[in-house]
């Protein structure tokens, strides 16, 4: 089974060839490819080798045909439908985002259980009462979805996702859930990312007034 981190990197060239695309550039090297991304020509190579793509010739990879190619990988015919849980100011940020996004997925339903936002439209979505998820799920057959919601909630919120048939979830709460078998979870804890980033700096950067 290919690896968590081979699809990471599959997605990362597909938003690179798409840059390149709006640079007119048509070919494009994997040693180019893997500059862009900060990675190595050989990892390219062996990354598109074990999606099946043989599509190199001595001038490069063709930008059109290896977008399409990737896409025929990741992505579901016809697209993902995705729902989304907890519209604050997080959830509202998700939904701009992939209204304008080029990507295969579409948030198709939100939830909430604020009555000031159920009911409405809210950019470009429709909001359902929490308590309809279980319904809006099983009728536009939603297999994915994200959960923006305060930690305390989360649990409570993944349990009913699975229980209506979420197969896949992105949790952006700042507390892990449990999950149960043959489903799949990526957390995506925004504080911890920073401090990350924040001790890395501090390690790379000298301490302000120090000397040089």
């Amino acid at each position: 089974m290919i690896s968590e981190k081979t699809i990471e990197r599959l997605s990362q060239y597909r938003h690179f060839l798409r840059e390149f695309l709006k640079e007119n550039v048509d070919h494009v090297s994997s040693s180019t490819l893997a500059e862009r991304c900060h990675g190595q020509s050989a990892q390219v190579r062996r990354d598109l080798m074990e999606m099946g793509y043989r599509g190199k010739s001595t001038r490069g990879y063709d930008v059109e045909d290896l977008l399409a190619a990737i896409g025929s990988y990741l992505d579901r015919p016809g697209g993902e439908k995705v729902a989304l849980c907890g519209i604050g100011n997080l959830g509202r940020a998700l939904l701009t985002y992939f209204q304008g996004s080029l990507s295969n997925l579409q948030v198709v339903a939100a939830f909430d259980r604020d009555p000031h936002k159920t009911g409405r439209v809210i950019h470009g979505c429709r909001c359902f009462d929490i308590e309809m998820v279980e319904k809006v799920i099983a009728e536009q057959g939603i297999q994915v979805a994200v959960i923006a919601v305060p930690g305390p909630d989360a649990q409570r919120v993944a349990d009913r996702l699975f229980a209506a048939g979420i197969k896949g979830l992105l949790n952006f709460a700042p507390t892990p859930v449990r999950v149960p078998p043959k489903t799949y979870v990526e957390h995506m804890d925004m504080t911890m990312a920073l401090e990350k980033v924040s001790f890395f700096t501090r390690q790379l950067a000298p301490a302000r007034g120090a000397p040089k």
